[in-house]
């Protein structure tokens, strides 16, 4: 099993990573140093894509597509491994990461959603 491919569909912002301006979300701030910290530490790289320069990255995902249909910039952030949805409404911690670099996902194969209070669907 090689290095799974690990992509971030981010939510609009400003600018890539969102950390520009006055006022820095701490939760992309933590997501941005936890894919640094993956890259350091373990030699993972994170692919991050924001819809309004990368479209094309949006699209050539089905899955992504039909969530942004359905609900919206709302869904996002986006995560997928392997091409596959593990997580959508928040971002990955390092630990989730982790888990997502060692294998096809760190819920079994199930997908994690915010907006469900974290719990995963089938």
């Amino acid at each position: 099993m090689g290095t799974p491919t690990i992509e971030i569909f981010d939510p609009p912002m400003c600018c890539p990573g969102g950390l520009c301006g006055p006022a820095i979300d701490p939760a992309l701030l933590a997501a941005n140093e936890a894919v640094l910290k993956l890259k350091s530490e373990r030699g993972i790289l994170v692919h991050r894509y924001l819809l309004q320069q990368q479209g094309q990255k949006f699209m050539q995902n089905a899955e992504v597509m039909d969530l942004l249909r359905a609900h919206g910039t709302s869904v996002l952030p986006i995560t997928a491994v392997n091409g596959m949805v593990v997580r959508q409404g928040s971002f990955p911690g390092y630990e989730d990461l982790v888990a997502y670099a060692g294998g096809a996902g760190a819920s079994g194969g199930r997908k994690e959603n915010e907006r469900d209070g974290g719990k995963a669907e089938s």
